[in-house]
This record gives structure tokens, sequence and C-alpha cells, in this order.
């Protein structure tokens, strides 16, 4: 069972694969697609590579808790990949992910520029991190 956690965004998508005992990540990479359904095509080609058998796609909620475009533009690509893939798709809470993983990549040392090739990376694989610690807790 791999899980692959998708930090949705614009151009770059962060993307992290769990190793097959779905405890640690095993894998993460950046995406650069700037159409929905071409960024689909990307991830299923990982998802078969990866031998993926769960999504979790970055759920970007208001830090009041309310649902903004960002949300919507979320729940839509959501949908995209049920359907495009078949697997089953978790929403999950991303709130503060790419602020912590800007922080993570600050405090090892990484300029700006070297940030921005991989935070979305990063902010993927906390967010998979968090899934499966979440699960783990809740069966």
């Amino acid at each position: 069972m791999k899980i692959m956690a998708v930090d949705y965004g614009d151009a770059h998508t962060g993307v992290a694969v769990s190793d097959r005992t779905g405890t640690l990540c095993g894998f993460s990479t950046v995406v650069t697609a700037y159409r929905p359904d071409a960024l689909a095509e990307r991830l299923k080609a990982l998802i078969a590579e990866h031998e993926v058998t769960e999504l979790v796609l970055g759920h970007p909620i208001n830090m009041d808790g309310t649902r903004g475009p960002r949300a919507e533009k979320a729940e839509a690509f959501a949908e995209l990949l049920r359907a495009e893939t078949g697997l089953p798709v978790t929403l999950w809470d991303e709130r503060r992910t790419t602020v912590d993983a800007h922080n993570i990549l600050l405090a090892n040392g990484k300029r700006a520029k070297e940030r921005k090739k991989t935070v979305d990376a990063v902010a993927a694989s906390l967010m998979l991190e968090g899934y499966l610690t979440y699960k783990k807790r809740n069966g």
C-alpha cells in the first residue's frame, strides 16, 4: 500500500510517496504543469511507476476555517483525479505546510533560489507525514 500526497499548485506541484508500509516518505519530487489535465497525466505516470493505491490532496483551507477560491480549485482537482485514476482521494488540510517547508529549508541553509526548487516537494512530504500519522493513530 503506497500513498501519494499532492501539494497542488498553479505551476509547481509537490509530490511525495510513502514506502510500502505506509509509514515513511520514500520519494518526493516537484512536477511542473500549468493545466489540471496535464498535471493529472503526469501524476498518473507517477502513480503507475510507484504503484500508488491512495491519494491525499492538499486542501488549502483559510486560517479562519473558511473555504476560498484555492480550496474550491483543489476540490475540483480532487474530482478530476478520482475520475482519471479511479483511486480514492482524501482532501487534507494543508494549512502552514508551505510555511513550515520554507522554515525547514531555511534552517538547513538553503538560499531562496534553492528553496524555490524544492519547497513544494517538502510541503508534500510534510502533508504525507501528517496523514500517515493520522492513519496510524486512527486506523
